[in-house]
């Protein structure tokens, strides 16, 4: 049973964390105080920390800094932050604690980050999962869920059908705001663009018989998402920066400033710097928009999504079609995983569901998927030779315990009773690359 050590002075939090941890079968020591907590943690070993930054004499930040100049091996710190503190929670992180959560969180959100913690990165259960079950997605998911509680404008970027406005849509989801409001920059009309964003007055124009607040204002309080942002015309990124600057709108036909508490999130597939370069979008803008970029990468940067995404896939079109989720065969897998999908997730939902149409049976072979690539037809493709799924076990376990032991050879080796040198001539041989650390 992993063990928590829980340092939080306020009785009713406390006590309602211990229980919850207690039911997902984590053991926790509860201590109200950062002076009784620091004997415990120089002489017993932890899981994972979970300490408020606030408490009566020796605050949390305090207690960190102390042991972590002592020398001694901590566990992952989570600090637990008010909105005051959360510049110094963002120090924290720079100097070696593992995550943050903002009051009032729920429970499940930092359940959610506590298993993250003690089961290793990317491995993360796939009810629980948002984004995905590779590092980088996992990754992704912990920078969203760090930048959600703030106002800060978030940038996205990635190729076409990487799957931006999704994680547009997490980000809102945990920031607990109100409407979610997404908009197509390409697809603007230029003429009504201004209008459309901003809103006018009655009598801005022909045909303006009344006040028509805009997207800006209708997303005030909640989330504007402005996809493709790079495809902006000029006249709006002048606009927008205004926007961005004075946290107000002026109207078409208006001078009055209204303001709008509106979260900003923005994408885009294109390459910002290279049209600041050309002039084709404005570098103050470019700056005012790059606070926090999220990069999504490629789904072929990411294979080990592309089975969890499809069975997912799967899964929704069962539903709609009100039966049982087909299977995937074991060489229909693998030829997901081989694919090189330039559509990325788009074109990998597309092709399951044209799939899932012409597929006459429970299992999914190659066939039914990629129709045009020849078999086989010399062996079933409904069962790999024994060579390849016995090749395919190895590999997919080594690669488990690489993410276990955070890509440390040495534990690695240990962990699967083999030699270094066995370890990295399977990791050539596989292709895999070690990842988060270099040490040997």
């Amino acid at each position: 049973m992993s063990r928590l050590c829980l340092i939080e002075d306020d009785p009713i939090m406390g006590e309602s964390l211990v229980e919850r941890f207690r039911l997902e079968g984590l053991e926790t020591a509860w201590h109200r105080n950062a002076e009784a907590a620091e004997l415990d943690l120089r002489h017993h070993d932890f899981a994972v920390v979970i300490c408020d930054i606030r408490l009566p004499g020796l605050s949390g930040d305090e207690l960190f800094e102390r042991l972590h100049r002592s020398g001694i091996t901590l566990p992952p710190f989570i600090f637990v932050t008010g909105y005051g503190d959360l510049e110094r929670a963002v120090d924290l992180l720079k100097t070696g604690a593992a995550d943050y959560i903002t009051k009032p969180f729920e429970i499940d959100q930092l359940l959610n980050r506590v298993r993250r913690l003690i089961v290793g990165p990317g491995i993360v259960e796939k009810g629980r999962s948002a984004l995905g079950v590779s590092p980088p997605m996992d990754h992704i998911q912990a920078l969203v869920e760090r930048v959600a509680p703030l106002d800060t404008t978030v940038l996205i970027t990635g190729e076409t059908g990487t799957g931006k406005e999704v994680v547009a849509r997490l980000l809102h989801e945990l920031s607990g705001r109100g409407d979610f409001v997404p908009v197509n920059c390409a697809a603007l009309i230029e003429s009504l663009a201004e209008s459309e964003l901003f809103g006018h007055e009655r009598g801005a124009f022909t045909g303006a018989h009344q006040t028509h607040a805009g997207l800006f204002e209708r997303a005030s309080g909640g989330t504007l998402f402005l996809d493709e942002v790079g495809d902006m015309p000029a006249p709006l990124q002048a606009k927008l920066l205004r926007v961005l600057q004075e946290r107000a709108v002026v109207r078409v036909g208006g001078r009055q400033l209204v303001p709008v508490d509106t979260r900003i999130v923005l994408a885009t597939h294109q390459n910002l710097d290279d049209l600041v370069a050309t002039g084709r979008f404005r570098e103050d803008l470019f700056y005012r928009i790059n606070v926090v970029q999220l990069r999504v990468p490629a789904l072929r940067e990411r294979p080990k999504d592309i089975p969890w995404l499809a069975h997912c896939f799967l899964k929704d079109c069962a539903r709609r079609e009100g039966g049982p989720p087909l299977q995937l065969s074991a060489e229909a897998e693998q030829a997901l995983i081989e694919h090189d999908w330039p559509g990325n997730v788009r074109e990998l939902r597309h092709t399951l569901e044209r799939a899932c149409i012409f597929c006459d049976g429970p299992r999914l072979r190659r066939a039914d998927i990629f129709p045009s690539i020849p078999v086989d037809s010399t062996r079933s493709e409904l069962e790999p030779t024994l060579e390849t799924y016995l090749a395919g076990c190895e590999r997919r376990y080594i690669e488990r315990a690489l993410e276990v032991n955070a890509g440390r050879i040495v534990q690695t080796a240990e962990r699967l009773g083999i030699s270094r040198k066995s370890l990295w001539e399977r990791m050539r041989r596989f292709g895999l690359k070690r990842s988060g650390s270099d040490e040997e």
